[in-house]
Order: C-alpha cells, then sequence, then structure tokens
C-alpha cells in the first residue's frame, strides 16, 4: 500500500529551497515517478491562471511560489513550449543559464529560464512585475519520462525611487482633483478683465473746443497724431469767446495742418469762405 503524502501545516516554516535542491531533489523525484512523503510543492497548469492568481494557489510561500508545470508544446514534441494565458503571455528574457552542481561544478544539472508576464497579445502589450524562473532537467541521450518544469513565481522588487515618485503623482493628482473651484475662480478672474481699458477723461479745454466747432458748423476732428495747441479760458470769464472765422483765407488761417492737405473738397470749399464768417 502506498503511502499518502503528508500535508505540510507547520507554523514558522519558511521554505527557501536552492536551485540546486529544486533541480536535483525536487524536480527528478517528479519527473522520475519518485514520491515523496512531503507534499510541499504542487501540480499546476499556470498558463491557464493570471500571476494574480497562483499565490492563493500555492501549497507553500509568502514572496515565492512553487509548482510543477507541464510543457504545452505548440507543435508536438519539438515544437516551442505555448506560453500564453487568456490575458496575456510569458515572454523569455535573455538564453537559458546552465546550473551546475555547488559540490561539483562539472557537473551540469538542469537550466533556468527567465520570463516576465505582458498583458495583451503578442508582439505587443504591456510590461508587468510578474517573473518566472522556469527549471528544466538537461536531457541527454533519451527524452526524459515525463515532460515536467519546476517554476517560481514571484514579484519584481520595486525601487524606492519608483515607489517615491509613484506616492508624489497620487499626492498631485488628489490636490487638481480636490480644488476644482479655485482653478475655475482663477479663470473668470482673468477672464473677467476688460479688453479695453476706460479711456481717461480728456481735458476741459478740448471738450468745449469741440462744441464750439460743432455750433459753427465745422464739423472736423484732429487727427490723433498732429498736436495742435489747446484753447486756453481767459481768466475770471464763465463763458467762451465767440470763434472768429476770419473773411478771407490768409497765409496765417492756412497754416492748420488740416487745411493744408491738397483736397478737390477744400478746393470747392474756398469760394464760400465770405459765407462762414456770420
Amino acid at each position: 500500500m502506498d503511502e499518502m503524502p503528508l500535508q505540510l501545516d507547520l507554523p514558522g516554516f519558511r521554505f527557501h529551497p536552492t536551485e540546486e535542491e529544486l533541480l536535483d531533489f525536487y524536480l527528478k523525484n517528479m519527473v522520475f515517478g519518485r514520491k515523496m512523503r512531503l507534499d510541499v510543492i504542487g501540480y499546476l497548469n499556470i498558463y491557464r491562471h493570471d500571476p494574480s492568481e497562483l499565490p492563493g494557489l500555492s501549497k507553500v510561500g509568502e514572496r515565492e511560489w512553487y509548482f510543477f508545470v507541464p510543457r504545452d508544446r505548440k507543435h508536438g514534441n519539438g515544437g516551442r513550449p505555448n506560453r500564453t494565458t487568456q490575458n496575456g503571455f510569458w515572454k523569455a528574457t535573455g538564453s537559458d543559464r546552465k546550473i551546475v552542481s555547488l559540490s561539483d561544478p562539472k557537473r551540469m544539472i538542469g537550466f533556468r529560464k527567465t520570463l516576465v508576464f505582458y498583458k495583451g497579445r503578442a508582439p505587443r502589450g504591456s510590461k508587468t512585475d510578474w517573473v518566472m524562473n522556469e527549471y528544466r532537467l538537461p536531457e541527454y541521450s533519451s527524452p526524459l519520462p515525463k515532460d515536467i518544469v519546476l517554476c517560481k513565481i514571484y514579484r519584481k522588487a520595486t525601487s524606492l525611487k519608483v515607489l517615491e515618485q509613484r506616492a508624489a503623482m497620487e499626492e498631485e493628482m488628489k490636490t487638481i482633483h480636490a480644488s476644482p473651484s479655485s482653478s475655475s475662480l482663477d479663470t473668470m478672474s482673468f477672464c473677467s478683465q476688460p479688453e479695453d481699458p476706460v479711456p481717461p477723461e480728456l481735458p476741459t479745454q478740448h471738450l468745449v473746443f469741440k462744441k464750439e466747432i460743432e455750433d459753427d458748423i465745422i464739423r472736423y476732428e484732429k487727427p490723433r497724431e498732429i498736436k495742435g495747441p489747446s484753447l486756453q479760458l481767459p481768466m475770471g470769464t464763465d463763458k467762451l469767446p465767440e470763434l472768429q472765422v476770419p473773411s478771407k483765407l490768409s497765409m496765417e488761417w492756412n497754416q492748420d495742418p488740416i487745411w493744408s492737405l491738397n483736397s478737390p473738397w477744400l478746393q470747392n470749399l474756398i469760394p464760400y469762405a465770405d459765407i462762414l464768417n456770420f
């Protein structure tokens, strides 16, 4: 009668085997069908699950989880193993590394392949921090009885600098979303500024001068770039003197830059200069 493997439930027990122990003891016994009294590593097709589900399916482990995994090849026994899952795929990084015995460095006991899990479908996908070390026995002259590998699953350690950057970004996003009213007030105050400022109040003499011209029916405005002498009120007077228009066009009257313009309209107005003097 075969002995049933014992279930491991020991408080304080930690499972941290070396690579030589994984290959030369656990995997070799599993491949050649040797029974082990302690059922420490379970048998599971990990490619049917996402990496986040594997820690709960492992028999032991806190930061590292171990499984015996069957190799599902794409095209028969000589094809590449199929490492795709429902939501992603495991991608190999670099070439296989040879593992030798510590007691006898000339004896090779197996290979180790490192893979990283990507979400999505190849050749595109987003890289995650899930890593797998796949251990397999060497094939010499004859194939192995069972095409099984031993996989160690763990999450890649995140550096302190990356963690600080993530925390700073999260705090910045919280600050932006927590104060939308302040930003809207700043925008409103900025947009509420008038585009054209109110012009300053003109001096009194300029306003009166314009009124007198309108009363005498001579309605023209001096260009802004031309600055003429301003009209000054005599001291102690409440009324402006009447505007006197010369009866004849003299040289002094024609010195005004407005009348010095050679315009057909001004040429027609010269014969009626006497009528303007009323």
